[in-house]
């Protein structure tokens, strides 16, 4: 899990995908954090991406580090949104991103941090074979 987060810090952008009834939804991520022995990823409840994790909590990530054609690789990451309302836990992101204060509250009602489960990461590049990292 440590190996799936740092790769996703490093790439500072990753983007997550939901599903809208039949229509896939993809949009920009940027915040990922291990608390309590979990990956987690912060948003609004009011924007859309929250009510389609409710109403689907299948994930997807994808996130490329470096040039795909020389050298670079690419994550998937499929895996369940878990929605986690306690205080701490959004703390603890807001702590790790400090420049997220600004848009997010620990106490308000509208800061949603999510944990992600039955986690399966992918690391491919085109010079070796696959890594799978479960969690």
């Amino acid at each position: 899990m440590q190996e799936v987060c740092d790769y996703l810090k490093r790439c500072e952008t990753f983007y997550l995908a939901t599903v809208d009834g039949d229509q896939p939804r993809v949009r920009a991520f940027g915040a990922a954090h291990i608390f309590e022995g979990k990956l987690y990823i912060i948003t609004a409840r009011a924007k859309a991406v929250s009510k389609q994790m409710d109403a689907n909590p299948k994930i997807e990530i994808c996130a490329i580090e470096g040039e795909v054609f020389s050298g670079g690789s690419w994550l998937r990451l499929e895996a369940v949104a878990v929605d986690d309302n306690r205080i701490e836990a959004k703390q603890s992101m807001l702590e790790a991103y400090p420049q997220l204060q600004n848009l997010y509250n620990a106490n308000d009602d509208n800061t949603q941090v999510l944990y992600l489960k039955d986690a399966t990461a992918t690391i491919s590049s085109f010079g070796g074979e696959p890594k799978v990292i479960k969690f």
